[in-house]
């Protein structure tokens, strides 16, 4: 059984190259009911995260025996190490043409919030099982108004595009946590699992993709991988769309760096 991260934070944004804004937070779409009936994970991941809250930057845990997710996209290249696992809350983001309603929408870039996951990746016993992705009031599907807000996870960065076939991500926040940034294209992608957690609209969840860095890339950072993804594919046909529109989406970013790690 594939395991995964839990899903954190909220975004809206009305563009595809601005930077996310912050969203409200809403405590009570953060503690369903059905979250106390797994306390053995939920206890170790809450020590986790009240580690994040006592510290000023990004706690630093040793990434060396987590696996990726398994599915049908290539391996991480040979050399490489992983350096950075995120969870990424945002929109991926469509336009229709509205004179042709029979038309499918085209994606047109995505904006999101990462948040550290590293030491979650590390520390729990079963690092993909999804716990939680876009929930509405209940902790289930719900209107896109009812955005999920963080659990007072580290910040770990941003992820937009910088045209409309480069997907960018920043993971240099802080003077304390400077992991790097790459510019990407696309080299594989594979659908997500049937049971993936579907959008508050009923949306299913985005492809899982294998990115490679572009000229421009810091931190020494070489390959992205969109895994664990929730929500964000737009309507079959752009009947009753307007001419741009947004998707919420949910996805586990985990980054891939050619020199060895040091930890702390």
């Amino acid at each position: 059984m594939r395991c995964s991260i839990l899903f954190t934070s909220a975004l809206s944004a009305s563009t595809v190259i601005a930077a996310p804004t912050w969203p409200a937070f809403s405590k009570s779409v953060h503690m369903p009911a059905q979250l106390e009936t797994m306390s053995s994970w939920f206890n170790a991941l809450a020590r986790v995260v009240q580690d994040g809250r006592s510290s000023p930057r990004a706690p630093v845990c040793d990434l060396s025996s987590v696996k990726l997710p398994e599915s049908a996209l290539p391996p991480p290249s040979a050399g490489l190490y992983l350096k950075h696992v995120a969870v990424g809350r945002g929109t991926q983001n469509y336009t229709c043409d509205t004179s042709n309603t029979s038309s499918a929408p085209v994606l047109f870039g995505a904006v999101a919030t990462l948040f550290n996951a590293s030491c979650i990746a590390s520390s729990s016993t079963c690092p993909a099982r999804r716990l939680a992705a876009l929930p509405g009031p209940a902790g289930g599907p719900g209107p896109a108004e009812n955005k999920m807000g963080p659990i007072d996870y580290v910040l770990s960065g941003h992820h937009f595009f910088t045209d409309v076939t480069t997907p960018f991500f920043t993971l240099d926040t802080t003077p304390d946590s400077q992991y790097g940034t790459i510019p990407c294209a696309k080299l594989n992608q594979t659908a997500a699992p049937a049971d993936a957690p579907k959008g508050q609209q009923g949306e299913s969840a985005v492809a899982w993709l294998k990115l490679r860095s572009k000229d421009g890339a810091t931190g020494d950072l070489q390959e992205v991988y969109r895994v664990g993804t929730a929500g964000g594919s737009s309507p079959a046909t752009c009947q009753g769309m307007p001419a741009s529109f947004e998707v919420q989406y949910s996805a586990e970013y985990w980054f891939y760096a050619g020199s060895k790690p040091k930890y702390e």
